[in-house]
């Protein structure tokens, strides 16, 4: 089949996991999330490399590993591997948080939510402090291609939850773009949030 050209390309969607109630609280684990984090970003590793890269034990990273799978978050990469060590790959390209989750019955659930929620906020702090003390090291076009913004604006709930869609919309439009020269990994964080005491 011919191939489209980069103009009548459809944007491909990520395969995304929604949490439950139950793989949320199996996924709520600081470790855990920054070993799926790691899966999703850099591709299948080992546990003992992802001991190595998150400065943990092996014992403790295949232990979580090994939770993960229980909860769907990681399989098997058995192409990736080579002697008797396993290899471990993401599942999903992405996950999908449920906001009824933080009203949940259960208080394990609520906790759970507040973790999860707390160590993607602590995460993406990460990643900014990270590119803010490596920047020099770029080219100065990667210096012009990032971006640190923040806007404040006067909206409604519905029209606050137009506005991610649209943002959501527009980032997926960048997925699968043909490789080029020059191309790397972008980390795209949208942060959508009311200040407190100024609804009216």
């Amino acid at each position: 089949m011919p191939e489209k050209n980069a103009a009548s390309r459809e944007p491909s969607a990520p395969q995304e996991r929604v949490l439950d109630a139950r793989s949320l609280r199996g996924l709520a684990h600081p470790l855990r999330i920054r070993m799926l984090a790691a899966l999703r970003h850099d591709g299948p590793a080992t546990a003992s490399q992802l001991a190595q890269r998150l400065g943990e034990s092996s014992g403790s990273t295949s232990y979580h590993l090994r939770q993960l799978a229980a909860h769907g978050f990681v399989e098997d990469a058995p192409e990736r591997g080579k002697g008797r060590e396993r290899w471990w790959k993401a599942a999903h390209d992405g996950t999908v948080f449920d906001e009824k989750l933080i009203y949940d019955e259960d208080p394990a659930t609520r906790g759970a939510a507040d973790l999860f929620l707390h160590e993607i906020a602590t995460i993406h702090t990460q990643e900014m402090s990270t590119w803010l003390g490596n920047a020099h090291s770029w080219p100065q076009e990667w210096r012009r291609g990032s971006d640190m913004s923040d806007f404040t604006l006067r909206l409604t709930a519905g029209q606050s939850l137009e506005l991610i869609d649209k943002m959501h919309e527009l980032v997926n439009n960048y997925r699968d773009l043909p490789p080029v020269e020059g191309m790397a990994s972008v980390r795209v964080h949208t942060h959508v949030l009311p200040r407190t005491g100024e609804t009216s």
